[in-house]
């Protein structure tokens, strides 16, 4: 097969921010996965385990989204601030019918993305709160001057503002948010955002509205016709800056989606159909959007997705704890090349979650911890962070066992780094058979080249008593002959080779 490259054909800027990560109040996602408290004996700095901190910011994890999720909109931020002890308890409904004693709030999560050296995403409640409750959120979180909201962030023991640098104006409204209809939510939208106010002229907050679940192309449609009839239409921009988009990859059904670990190898191609299906996603929602927004200052923000599978079994069903296998790896690597090919249009994506709930990239147990094969794609991918995409085309095949669920072998994607180098990603989506390839980069002398990959057996994945089953590997099998790249894929991998010309 030949990949052809044209580095000089350069189609987009990759935001930083498609790699980004969400953590919701949900099972052990915040609590022991990331927070711990600050007399925890897990080591931690103000609270935040000091392994997890360090795993992260090694895949510079570019932004986190937060407090959820359906968590946001029954969220009310008031209970977050303050002394611990005197923040009030509520049970968590959505997530296992547990106690939430709000001991990590707003002060607790700008700690972590200062730790993490992360931007902001901070999702705003529209299905239970007010329109003053969200205005007095941005107000407590971004104001520098004498008002009640900044003078209770001072009592609170911060002085200085933070920076929000996306918000989210309610969560999954037509469902879990509210149940509302959109052109109800439409109108909810353009008045709650009015009060996201940016206090700090030079740092506008990034407003995002809630998108669509999954492939409801009337409710992008009849939202963005809402929102779009502003006073004037250059106006529109003022409103909303992106719109959200939720796509999870369910196997099955959601009844019974299918186990993370035993799979058969039909499930493994029907998996990936279901994946797959983001590409058609972000186009037609890209198209439905240009309709109204022809300018395109819209963008979509993709902050949920990720493998949905049965929880473990002895689990807290609520909890939505599952294993990770070489399956995520290559539906991490085939959504992350979707998001590259589309970076004109997909500003963010969110991986669901980052730790310890569906598809994350890191488990704990206690004080042990371990990386998932998805981690390990998440760290061969940052290379595309703040990438130009340049034009890329790989001849391919159909594969699969039944004709309802072929896919294509190969998913690629080609960047320029800031580095200068070439930076090209490869999932190949089969199970058994590897793929030789001839690349060809246009009008450019191939200088050198370094690889990388995670592959291994479909089912393999990292456990407490083994977490290095599935780990990043040098790849050295590929070669420079006659100015061409000359290497063979792996069956069931994500692999990149960084290429100096």
């Amino acid at each position: 097969m030949k990949l052809f490259i044209n580095p000089h054909e350069k189609l987009a800027y990759i935001n930083p921010e498609i790699q980004g990560h969400f953590s919701e109040h949900l099972g052990r996602c915040i609590y022991e996965g990331i927070y711990v408290g600050e007399d925890s004996d897990i080591p931690n700095v103000n609270g935040m385990r000091k392994d997890v901190v360090e795993a992260l910011k090694n895949i510079q994890i570019p932004v986190l989204r937060w407090p959820g999720g359906c968590f946001a909109d029954e969220y009310h931020w008031k209970d977050g601030i303050g002394p611990k002890e005197t923040r009030k308890k509520m049970i968590n409904t959505h997530w296992g019918g547990v106690v939430e004693d709000n001991s990590f709030g707003t002060h607790e999560f700008m700690e972590l993305c200062k730790q993490l050296g992360c931007k902001t995403y901070v999702n705003g409640n529209v299905g239970s709160g007010t329109v003053q409750e969200m205005s007095e959120w941005v107000e407590y979180m971004t104001f520098d001057g004498v008002s009640p909201m900044a003078d209770l962030r001072k009592e609170n023991g911060h002085d200085d503002p933070w920076i929000v640098d996306y918000f989210g104006v309610g969560n999954e409204n037509w469902g879990c948010g509210g149940n509302m209809t959109p052109e109800y939510y439409g109108n909810l939208y353009r008045r709650y955002q009015t009060y996201v106010r940016d206090y700090n002229k030079d740092r506008k907050i990034f407003k995002v509205s809630c998108g669509p679940n999954a492939d409801d192309y009337e409710w992008i449609d009849a939202v963005m016709k809402t929102c779009f009839r502003a006073p004037a239409p250059e106006q529109f921009h003022g409103f909303m800056d992106g719109m959200s988009l939720h796509y999870y990859t369910v196997p099955h059904d959601w009844d019974v989606k299918g186990s993370a670990t035993d799979f058969t190898d039909k499930e493994w191609y029907l998996t990936l159909r279901k994946t797959l299906k983001m590409k058609e996603i972000i186009e037609t929602q890209a198209a439905i959007m240009d309709k109204y927004d022809k300018k395109r200052q819209v963008g979509i923000i993709v902050d949920e997705w990720g493998t949905w599978y049965d929880c473990e079994p002895g689990t807290n069903p609520g909890f939505l704890y599952q294993q990770n296998t070489i399956r995520d790896a290559v539906v991490a690597g085939v959504n992350l090349n979707i998001f590259n090919k589309h970076a004109d249009r997909v500003l963010m994506a969110n991986i669901a979650q980052m730790v310890n709930v569906l598809q994350a990239v890191i488990l704990t147990d206690g004080e042990k911890m371990i990386l998932t094969p998805t981690y390990h794609v998440f760290d061969m991918y940052k290379c595309h962070q703040g990438a130009e995409l340049v034009s890329s085309y790989v001849e391919n095949e159909t594969i699969g066992l039944e004709e309802e669920n072929m896919v294509p072998a190969l998913s690629e994607s080609v960047s320029i780094g800031k580095d200068g180098r070439l930076h090209v990603t490869i999932a190949n989506l089969s199970i058994d058979k590897s793929y030789d390839i001839d690349g060809v980069v246009t009008d450019s002398e191939i200088k050198g080249v370094s690889g990388e990959v995670v592959t291994g057996e479909i089912h393999e994945h990292n456990t407490f008593d083994a977490p290095e089953n599935v780990v990043k590997k040098s790849f050295d099998d590929c070669q420079i002959v006659d100015n061409k790249l000359k290497f063979t894929v792996p069956a069931a991998s994500v692999l990149h080779l960084s290429v100096e010309v």
